[in-house]
């Protein structure tokens, strides 16, 4: 399954350039160490290392993670993305034939939309839970499907349901042990 987290970026960090290239617009599609609110007392972060665009080459650009609404790809080379200290920053160049493109990027310029999003698998996560009850994911290795320019980047309900229940099935595994273990001892002190 895809998961979609999203990155909040701040005003003036996601931006629009007129080159001599053409259009483009630019930005950081994820920051590592930032935390990503799932719900109350659930989060993720990104690890620096998570993404290993050696393996991960062809990533599209899209809208709000609309299919059909692609503004560039790695493998054609209309899209950039690297991996620094700060996290995944990422460039397009906005193909000015095509009117969504032009559209999405005005939009941008004028900062109507200024956040975005990625899509990707989880392949190695670390989960930390805290004292009171909450649950931090460290996303540790990713395989990255795509990046987006988004009006609202907030995770899919299916996503946000599959976490909770991942969570959930956990803290049960976790109980179930404490109670066998706790059983276990208790058999043994009577012996």
């Amino acid at each position: 399954m895809m998961w979609k987290r999203t990155a909040i970026l701040a005003p003036g960090e996601f931006e629009t350039r007129d080159t001599d290239e053409g259009k483009r617009i630019e930005g950081y599609f994820a920051k590592f160490g930032t935390r990503y609110e799932l719900w109350d007392g659930a989060a993720e972060t990104v690890d620096p290392g998570a993404f290993n665009l050696a393996r991960d080459t062809d990533v599209r650009v899209l809208v709000n993670h609309d299919t059909t609404l692609v503004l560039g790809r790695t493998t054609a080379g209309t899209a950039t993305l690297r991996v620094d200290d700060v996290g995944l920053w990422g460039s397009v160049l906005i193909n000015e034939k095509d009117q969504d493109a032009l559209n999405c990027w005005a939009r941008t310029e004028r900062r109507d939309v200024t956040q975005c999003s990625f899509g990707f698998d989880v392949l190695e996560e670390l989960t930390e839970y805290g004292p009171n009850g909450s649950v931090v994911w460290h996303l540790r290795d990713v395989k990255l499907y795509e990046v987006s320019v988004c009006t609202f980047p907030a995770y899919e309900d299916t996503n946000v349901q599959a976490r909770r229940k991942e969570l959930d099935h956990e803290i049960k595994r976790k109980r179930e042990a404490w109670a066998a273990a706790t059983l276990a001892r208790l058999k043994g002190e009577k012996t």
